[in-house]
């Protein structure tokens, strides 16, 4: 467990405490108060002050969540109104250490011994540490990720609960072409030529979801934006975009190009996701949506859209249930008609990722770093970028993405540089952006 960044101030009638608790879900705050007892925990934050002074849980506590400062405030009231309370300024001691003090149980055991063994009781006495603020020395030396490659630091202390949702084990120490070196020889490692051959002989059942016919395919030309189309979005949708903070990014001509490229894959994933399930989302979604993408998985940066699909393919043959060159042709062309459909097409797709991702745990941080800021920006770009139809300088040929699937499958393989073609939609918009 890791110890948060706090402080505390009061006034007459209020103790006031300030928990730093950045990408954790506001909807998990687990709160203790009994006399000098304050303890709070929120995965993969706890903390447990003895306090100088009673305070007392009455019903007149108040608390407010940051959510982009990622700060939790909490007003708790005394027990005796204009009371004092000395050493607040004293974090160190504020910190009970470990068995000075026995905390009640929040729930009475009452089960007997012929009832299944409830969850294992949470350590409220584990050992704490102040937090130390990593100074700015230390954060330029950092590596950067996220949307623009504009993070830093955020697994310094958080990689040991995050295990599960990157593969790169040491992210703030390891550079660009380090995660890629190590992202290849993982796929290298996975692949599995039984898995794929049968998924070659045997498609009947991919065949079957080749035939699906997801959202975007059904939607009506808008008649408000020649050559978008008409996208409708649900309350849900419209409540999640009221709570995000509107925010301008700086970014230079070679980040917006790598955001592009980023927002490519990231979208590759999805369709495939919601093709595999047809449409229906399951518990696997969060995995597939995450491992299949280079950006979520490995905070792999593009320089070119060459990178970004034969990182995709490779992916689709290395790890998910169907590992097959049509799934992967699929997802292309479903990827290039979003785009073609316009950014409220992108930004419909990105909020269903967003409520993915969102109820997984952990899997929300990846919200944090790059989903929740697509989705803001996504709604800034002009129009033309997400669907306009000119060539890209840098013409792109479906042979680089044909030659490394056939080597790494070694047999022919179902996609062409002419499936590919669809994508040049992607192309533009990388190009002019």
């Amino acid at each position: 467990m890791i110890t948060p960044a706090f402080d505390l101030s009061q006034d007459p009638n209020y103790l006031i405490l300030n928990i730093r608790v950045p990408y954790t879900k506001t909807s998990e705050f687990d709160l203790y108060i009994d006399g000098t007892d304050f303890k709070f925990y929120a995965k993969p934050y706890f903390l447990r002050l003895s306090l100088p002074g009673r305070i007392v849980e009455d019903g007149k506590e108040k608390a407010k969540f940051d959510i982009d400062k990622g700060l939790f405030s909490l007003w708790v009231p005394k027990e005796t109104p204009g009371e004092h309370f000395e050493g607040l300024q004293m974090l160190t001691s504020l910190l009970a250490p470990k068995g000075s003090r026995s905390a009640k149980s929040l729930v009475e055991d009452v089960s007997t011994e012929d009832e299944e063994e409830d969850e294992e009781e949470f350590d409220w006495q584990i050992e704490q540490e102040v937090y130390k603020e990593t100074s700015e020395e230390e954060l330029r030396a950092l590596q950067k990720y996220g949307f623009g490659n504009q993070r830093c630091g955020v697994f310094a202390r958080l990689q040991e609960e995050l295990s599960d949702v990157i593969d790169v084990k040491n992210p703030e120490g390891t550079t660009a072409a380090e995660r890629r070196q190590a992202r290849l020889e993982a796929e290298a490692s996975a692949f599995s030529p039984d898995h794929f051959l049968a998924d070659l002989f045997e498609d009947d059942e991919i065949k079957g979801l080749l035939k699906f016919r997801p959202w975007w395919t059904k939607l009506s030309p808008s008649a408000e934006h020649q050559g978008e189309a008409a996208v409708s979005f649900t309350d849900d949708e419209k409540e999640q975009l009221r709570k995000f903070t509107n925010r301008s990014y700086l970014l230079d001509k070679t980040s917006r190009y790598q955001a592009w490229l980023s927002l490519v894959d990231i979208l590759l994933a999805y369709s495939y996701e919601v093709r595999s399930t047809e449409g229906e989302h399951n518990v696997e979604s969060p995995w597939t949506i995450r491992k299949l993408s280079g950006t979520l998985c490995w905070l792999e940066t593009y320089s070119s859209l060459q990178e970004v699909l034969v990182s995709f393919g490779r992916r689709v043959l290395c790890y998910p249930l169907y590992r097959n060159f049509a799934m992967v042709s699929a997802a292309v062309c479903d990827t290039a008609k979003i785009l073609q459909s316009g950014k409220a097409c992108v930004l419909k797709c990105l909020l269903d990722i967003h409520k993915i991702l969102r109820e997984n745990d952990p899997a929300y941080i990846l919200n944090d770093l790059y989903i929740t800021d697509y989705c803001i920006w996504i709604q800034r770009i002009n129009q033309g970028k997400c669907h306009s139809a000119p060539l890209m300088h840098q013409c792109f040929s479906g042979e680089d993405l044909t030659s490394h699937l056939s080597r790494r499958a070694g047999t022919k393989p179902a996609i062409d540089a002419v499936s590919l073609s669809p994508l040049s939609c992607v192309r533009s918009t990388i190009s002019e952006s």
